[in-house]
């Protein structure tokens, strides 16, 4: 049972993180391709400390990681995982409505 305890736990974690619609704009930036803090901050309105804010959560929850290239820090999704979860996560939404 204590298995479980931490797989539930975990789970719930996860979707803790997910389940901000600031960091849901940045993973759906990063679908499309690895984007620098400037990038990302420029397409979604937000401030360049608000989205290294953000991404540190998030690469803490291992759903990105970053990869310095030059003097810039290029961030992308950690996993294939994580585009699976949403697309299934989109189609049930879609279902829903």
């Amino acid at each position: 049972m204590k298995q479980n305890k931490d797989l539930y736990n975990d789970l719930a974690d996860l979707f803790k993180v997910i389940g901000d619609s600031t960091r849901i704009k940045i993973l759906f930036c990063l679908l499309k391709k690895e984007m620098c803090v400037l990038d990302i901050a420029e397409l979604i309105g937000m401030t360049h400390s608000a989205v290294s804010h953000q991404l540190a959560n998030l690469k803490s929850a291992r759903l990105v990681k970053a990869e310095r290239k030059g003097k810039e820090v290029y961030y992308s999704l950690d996993d294939d995982h994580i585009e699976q979860l949403f697309d299934l996560a989109i189609e049930h939404v879609k279902e829903v409505r």
